[in-house]
């Protein structure tokens, strides 16, 4: 049966999406049958795998407010094994019409149920709010990756999350576990941002994971190209971090 994992922040500008979309295709490269989901209406995730939004047919915003088959809103990617129900923006009015159903925070969960198990991960890369879709992607999860800079607000963002996915465990979904936390854009020459790692180590060590994003160039550009940065440059620092996040993301699980 497939694990389906959320990558979530309220905040944004962490490397959500960024790190959603890079350990989806590690996972490929150690032959995983990955399904991404874009649920964020700027559709970062769709454009970061070359798929341009304004060609999506199907997108997620179908699969969660409509009783469309699954299968048809996803997309086979250029990527071996990367698989991708792409957004579009249709997606920014998914709250307003699930306001309408009775229960809203279970609809993703519901339409999951009949193609999980058809992967080995299903990865949900959510929009920075702790809204519905937001809620919707918890419900359905094994776990949650919170990625996160080491800034000051980002501490309290964290306690904010952790929240949310305690009051999500205890209402929707009573499997829900922290899968780990993802430190990203990471420059340990900064004073600031070695205080704050060693005051989540501090409190969350054992959810940590081992491996921190550092800034690097190559994951910048990947995008910008519609790849992944394992397949942009594959022995390119960027790609060999999230690799290794990859490797203890498969032991964690």
């Amino acid at each position: 049966m497939g694990k389906i994992i959320s990558f979530s922040n309220q905040k944004g500008g962490v490397g959500k999406t960024t790190s959603a979309v890079n350990i989806a295709a590690a996972l490929t490269v150690k032959k995983k049958k990955i399904l991404l989901i874009d649920l964020d209406s700027q559709g970062n995730a769709t454009s970061g795998l070359g798929i341009s939004r304004r060609e999506v047919k199907v997108s997620s915003f179908d699969l969660i407010t409509s009783e469309i088959d699954p299968h048809e809103a996803v997309i086979e990617t250029r990527f071996k094994g990367l698989y991708l129900i792409p957004s579009n923006l249709d997606l920014a009015g998914a709250e307003l019409a699930l306001s309408e159903y009775e229960n809203r925070n279970l609809q993703l969960k519901g339409r999951l149920e009949a193609i999980k198990e058809e992967y080995d991960y299903i990865i949900i890369d959510c929009p920075p709010s702790l809204g519905t879709l937001t809620i919707n992607a918890l419900a359905a999860s094994d776990g949650v990756i919170i990625p996160m800079t080491c800034e000051y607000y980002s501490l309290e963002g964290l306690s904010q999350i952790m929240l949310s996915i305690k009051q999500v465990k205890k209402l929707y979904n009573e499997k829900l576990d922290i899968t780990g936390i993802l430190i990203t854009m990471y420059d340990k020459r900064l004073n600031l941002a070695r205080q704050v790692l060693a005051e989540i180590e501090k409190y969350y060590k054992e959810k940590l994971f081992k491996t921190q994003i550092v800034r690097n160039i190559r994951i910048t550009e990947a995008p910008s190209y519609g790849m992944p940065v394992i397949f942009f440059d594959r022995y390119s620092k960027g790609a060999i971090m999230y690799d290794k996040v990859a490797q203890e993301l498969l032991k964690r699980i």
